[in-house]
């Protein structure tokens, strides 16, 4: 009996009927999340409605030594939940309620398959909402927000998802079901939390998961501002912050951006503009009052064309629409496209754009950019046909030569995709060895078997056990031609 087999006999008596998927066809529907350029079909699809229901499926994956990757809403673009060929994909999707709401608190509790948008939607008759918001907040999961730490539109002001968790029930690598944190804001010792948030489930499953609620503000303002470049809408970012404002939001779309979603969604922004800046204020009223005519007068300082104030919510939503359907939407300009995700200090966004049009030139590919300008987190689309001989090969060359050249200016290789297998590879080119390896102790502390989301994030094989070192001729797995060491 195959290892595998060992573990659907262990758990299939246990479980609900239809919680567990063998059929090859319906388990091929799980083979990749978000990107799916990396596809791999599971061996065995567990779909659990339960703490109880998950810790059955690890114990089980620990006593017979079987990988198990758990996968939410499969909205990620960093291959985060791509399955294992010989492992157990235990979806959360499933995990569906949210169990409290405490307002005097300013607390939920809720299930990690919970659309984040479902969240504030339930919250909002009575004054609050969850504030993460990626673009795919109306169909991702808090769940999956954990293990990316989400951040989105919003996080310029309000944080990722890190700054919004207080607790949470986490399923050991050993199937073990712990409590770590709760309600209150602060707890002594380490912080683990702040370790478990972006871990990409490399370090166990969260099971529920407890959230700050935040207060709606009095007052909301969103303004669409075009400018002729990029340059002058980069310029005006740095201004409208040195002024001393906090904006909620400050996106910034180019031509090419805008000229798809107006495609998609029709969002009128300012015809011909080479750039558009989404600005949103928040807070008393008053503030946003004397924010919004600075952010204008600051706007109007590097030549802004036309200054647009949503007047209501049917317009303010309609701005809105544009920016959050971009990524989407250049599907109607482009056959395929890489979404890249890399992050750069906010003072170097106009040099930054500059050198990505020149690599797009040298590279023969077009680059479309839509992003969190408020915290330099750049979201080039990389937009190439797959079904011509050489594109996506140049298209992957691009997508890494703007990763370079965000390290090069002092930033990430991620904001808030995660690095999952995507971007494991690139891993060593912002951290030494010894970063990593102090890294690989501390996920060995949680999974000394190596079992909870094997394959992402590290890009080497290390292995649990194996004493933090450098590296010095080949690795026997590299020999074997079992992995690949960059």
């Amino acid at each position: 009996m195959s290892r595998i087999e060992s573990v659907l006999e262990h758990i299939e008596p246990r479980l609900p009927a239809g919680a567990i998927v063998t059929d090859e066809t319906e388990r091929k529907t799980y083979e990749c999340d978000g990107l799916a350029v990396h596809r791999t079909v599971p061996a065995l699809v567990v779909r659990v409605t339960s703490t109880a229901e998950v810790a059955l499926a690890v114990r089980a994956c620990h006593e017979f030594d079987v990988p198990f990757v758990a996968r939410g809403s499969g909205t990620g673009l960093s291959g985060g939940a791509q399955p294992h060929a010989e492992g157990v994909l235990i979806v959360m999707a499933t995990m569906r309620d949210i169990l409290d709401i405490d307002l005097i608190a300013q607390r939920a509790v809720v299930q990690p398959g919970v659309i984040n948008l479902d969240l504030s939607n339930e919250a909002n008759p009575d004054g609050y909402y969850f504030a993460p918001d990626p673009s795919s907040q109306s169909v991702c999961s808090i769940g999956g927000n954990v293990a990316e730490n989400s951040g989105g539109a919003h996080c310029l002001k309000y944080g990722f998802t890190t700054n919004h968790v207080t607790g949470c029930t986490l399923v050991t690598a050993q199937g073990e079901i712990v409590e770590i944190g709760g309600q209150a804001p602060e707890y002594p010792g380490y912080d683990l939390l702040g370790v478990l948030c972006g871990s990409e489930g490399t370090l166990g499953i969260v099971t529920e998961v407890t959230v700050r609620l935040t207060r709606l503000p009095e007052a909301v303002e969103t303004l669409l501002i075009g400018f002729d470049s990029t340059d002058a809408a980069g310029e005006a970012v740095s201004d409208i912050i040195s002024a001393g404002i906090m904006p909620a939001a400050i996106e910034m779309m180019d031509a090419l951006a805008i000229e798809a979603a107006e495609k998609a969604v029709a969002c009128n922004y300012p015809e011909g503009a080479g750039a558009v800046l989404v600005v949103e204020l928040d807070g008393p009223a008053i503030d946003v009052e004397l924010e919004r005519e600075t952010v204008i007068a600051r706007a109007r300082d590097h030549h802004a064309g036309e200054i647009r104030v949503a007047v209501d919510d049917v317009e303010r939503g309609l701005i809105w629409k544009g920016r959050k359907s971009a990524f989407a939407a250049v599907g109607r300009i482009s056959p395929d496209y890489i979404v890249q995700d890399g992050v750069i200090p906010r003072s170097r966004l106009g040099p930054v754009l500059a050198s990505i049009s020149t690599i797009a030139e040298e590279c023969g590919v077009r680059v479309a950019n839509v992003f969190h300008a408020g915290d330099g987190n750049l979201h080039p689309l990389v937009l190439f046909d797959g079904a011509l001989e050489g594109q996506a090969e140049l298209a992957e060359t691009a997508s890494g030569r703007i990763l370079d050249l965000c390290l090069s200016e002092g930033g990430s290789i991620t904001g808030e995709h995660g690095v999952g297998s995507d971007k494991a590879k690139f891993m060593p080119r912002m951290f030494t060895n010894e970063d990593l390896d102090t890294m690989q102790i501390l996920r060995c502390a949680f999974d000394p078997s190596h079992l909870s989301n094997p394959g992402k994030v590290f890009p080497t094989p290390r292995l649990c056990g194996e004493p933090p070192r450098r590296t010095s001729g080949e690795h026997p797995l590299q020999t074997a031609g079992k992995a690949e060491l960059f």
